[in-house]
């Protein structure tokens, strides 16, 4: 959102194998301990702002910049549907079936399937959705930008495009906007260096409990 609408930032890295994530300075502005989570210096009244969650995030910056997110009501009504759904849905299914792929320490059949199946039914929701519209709520929006960074790594989810063409017409669509290659081809190499195998950095990304 940041890269379709031009605007300047500053990426400020958070190493959450190291707990980087629990610091006073970032829980001002993250309480729930999570990324994304931004401030904006120029925010309402000039005065800085800092906003959480990143449906929260796309709306927000989506009132500042009157982009990507419409001002007339039946057409932002289907913004936010599509935009809650990914919050609600895909985002935590997609994430649960690609942590018991691929970080579990024992494969648990039950697990794999459960979010697996719900996985694949969201991606049949989304298929037919597309079948009848571009983007998700017709035209390029938030909602887009919300489910996009999920879809792309179906692989890691155990999911394949063969019987969801629709969906990865809009994905190939998607990923082919100039803005959307920037923002995903930021990388942070200490993110590379992180071994997930390690006890130490597992207690701190699966095994936190309230503080």
């Amino acid at each position: 959102m940041l890269e379709e609408c031009k605007l300047p930032y500053t990426m400020v890295p958070v190493n959450i194998a190291r707990g980087e994530q629990f610091t006073d300075t970032f829980l001002k502005i993250s309480p729930n301990n999570r990324m994304p989570a931004i401030v904006d210096h120029e925010g309402p009244g000039g005065r800085p702002i800092s906003v959480f969650e990143s449906g929260a995030i796309l709306q927000y910056l989506g009132r500042k910049t009157g982009r990507f997110y419409p001002t007339q009501e039946r057409a932002r009504v289907a913004v936010d549907e599509w935009l809650f759904w990914q919050m609600a849905n895909l985002g935590p299914k997609a994430g649960e079936a690609g942590h018991y792929r691929r970080y579990a320490p024992e494969q648990i059949p039950y697990a794999i399937k459960r979010y697996g199946d719900e996985l694949n039914r969201l991606y049949g929701v989304m298929n037919t959705r597309l079948k009848a519209h571009r983007f998700l709520a017709g035209v390029y929006s938030i909602a887009d930008m919300a489910c996009v960074g999920w879809i792309r790594h179906a692989e890691r989810q155990g999911e394949s495009f063969a019987d969801f063409p629709h969906l990865k017409r809009w994905l190939d669509e998607v990923r082919a906007r100039p803005a959307v290659q920037r923002g995903m081809h930021i990388r942070i190499e200490e993110a590379r260096k992180v071994d997930v195998s390690d006890p130490q950095v597992r207690a701190v990304l699966f095994g936190q409990r309230a503080r």
